[in-house]
């Protein structure tokens, strides 16, 4: 979302450098949305991903559709959710010529919509399966009752939700529970909250604690922040939005954190600020 034009506005090239360092470190899938950058950012990257060395078969594509968000490129008279046949389709095919890629590996279904239906959307992902446009179907900021109006019409692989330390309500609403019970993969945006966006008493809290446990972990803030969001056992996949290769390299390591249960709860407590019931 933050290489292109919402963020650190890369070049090409920086791309491609970008693309093959991270490759370099493991990371090997990308996460998109069709509506970044003002439907800009997957042309970029998909312009740099043909530079770069990379071949297909070695890296994963995840794209988002549903919003119709009105900008440049799209003059609408209103932010919408669209899961119609038709714009499924179309963002799936802008997506694959935006990407230069004959398949996305993932399709995730961005926001729920009021108005949105399982069967129609099951029955033209269906379709774009067997064309082999698209391999998996998930979903993102799915609430479980979302998710279950799917439940034995079409199998959802994952579920991209907002999740961290200073956001930890789907610990608790049963968001997490329903996707392990289902066997549907979590994956995490903005995996360090606000930690470092807003100076808040919650932040305070858990700054105090978080200090001496990075120094006893031998570690830095935001690599803790994130060993205590894979902690959890939905086996939660951050979805790091930094542009930064040397960042990237500190999210890797991070997994190599291995927190003692009560240091766990200690950071948790902070977060909320009191202690459990």
């Amino acid at each position: 979302m933050t290489w292109g034009s919402w963020g650190s506005q890369y070049t090409s090239e920086q791309m491609s450098n970008l693309m093959g360092q991270a490759y370099e470190l493991g990371i090997t899938t990308f996460d998109h949305a069709d509506i970044y950058g003002g439907y800009t950012t997957e042309r970029d990257f998909g312009n740099a991903f043909i530079k770069s060395t990379l071949k297909r078969e070695q890296i994963q594509f995840i794209t988002k559709c549903g919003i119709q968000m009105p900008c440049e490129a799209r003059p609408l008279p209103v932010k919408h959710y669209d899961y119609s046949k038709k714009h499924l389709r179309m963002s799936v095919e802008n997506s694959l010529r935006n990407l230069h890629t004959d398949y996305v590996d993932l399709l995730l279904l961005h926001r729920p919509s009021p108005l949105m239906e399982a069967e129609p959307i099951a029955e033209e992902f269906q379709k774009l399966k067997e064309e082999g446009k698209v391999i998996q179907l998930g979903v993102s900021n799915f609430t479980t009752s979302q998710m279950e109006m799917f439940k034995g019409v079409e199998p959802i692989s994952w579920n991209q939700v907002e999740c961290s330390l200073t956001h930890e309500q789907p610990l608790f609403d049963g968001t997490l529970d329903y996707m392990k019970v289902q066997g549907i993969g979590a994956m995490a945006w903005s995996p360090l909250g606000v930690f470092f966006k807003k100076n808040s008493d919650q932040q305070k809290r858990i700054k105090k604690v978080l200090i001496p446990l990075c120094e006893k972990y031998s570690c830095a803030e935001d690599q803790l922040l994130l060993a205590w969001l894979m902690y959890h056992p939905s086996n939660i996949y951050p979805v790091v939005g930094t542009t930064s290769a040397s960042r990237l390299k500190k999210a890797v390591e991070s997994m190599k954190i291995t927190l003692e249960i009560t240091d766990w709860f200690l950071l948790l407590e902070a977060s909320m600020g009191k202690p459990l019931p």
